[in-house]
């Protein structure tokens, strides 16, 4: 099996199953995977978090579309994609959030790129930025101070998932393209917090 080198401040313990409902082939990870096909696995269609909180992505190289998995169990692929709208019944890779067990959350959204703009700092989730007084529903740039978020395009914590850590781009992500390859507009109407 083909791991990536293993990831610091662990632990974290994945189990995925190439069947749903936890059937058929099965493998255990403890750090992340970047291309699950180098793993003996072609494709994942149930899971188990066993520890820690992981991202998935819809492609190889932690590429395209991003599930955010807690700890749980997912025996099909609608209770990891959060939305019928987007019908992405694939994920190639994986790797644990690392920001995911601090105490305390802290991100600040900015109304342009760059940091410019109206900001407001948050600490809480937050089912929907404009019932909150943001009064748009588009976020230029965002500064994780502290823990791990997730970002959603809709309220209510759907569509599209962004995640954001204190520790990937040094926790600043000054335009919505460095939010994820996927990322296609500013739209954010979502977001909360990631523990374990």
């Amino acid at each position: 099996m083909a791991l990536n080198k293993p990831d610091l401040l662990g632990p974290w313990k994945i189990t995925v199953y190439d069947q749903e409902n936890f059937q058929g082939k099965r493998r255990d990870f403890t750090s992340s995977c970047q291309t699950l096909a180098q793993c003996g696995m072609d494709n994942i269609r149930s899971l188990k978090v066993e520890c820690g909180a992981w991202t998935g992505y819809e492609h190889s190289s932690f590429c395209g579309q991003q599930f955010v998995l807690e700890r749980g169990e997912y025996p099909r692929w609608e209770s990891w994609s959060g939305s019928n709208a987007y019908h992405t019944e694939r994920m190639a890779s994986f790797r644990p959030i690392c920001c995911a067990d601090r105490k305390e959350s802290k991100i600040v959204v900015y109304e342009k790129d760059n940091f410019v703009g109206r900001q407001w700092e948050i600490s809480d989730d937050c089912p929907s930025l404009q019932a909150m007084g943001w009064g748009t529903n588009e976020i230029g740039s965002m500064k994780v101070q502290s823990g791990a978020w997730v970002c959603y395009q809709f309220p209510g914590y759907r569509g599209y998932q962004y995640v954001m850590e204190c520790d990937r781009h040094g926790g600043e992500y000054k335009h919505y393209r460095e939010w994820g390859s996927h990322a296609q507009s500013f739209q954010v109407q979502s977001l909360r917090r990631i523990q374990q």
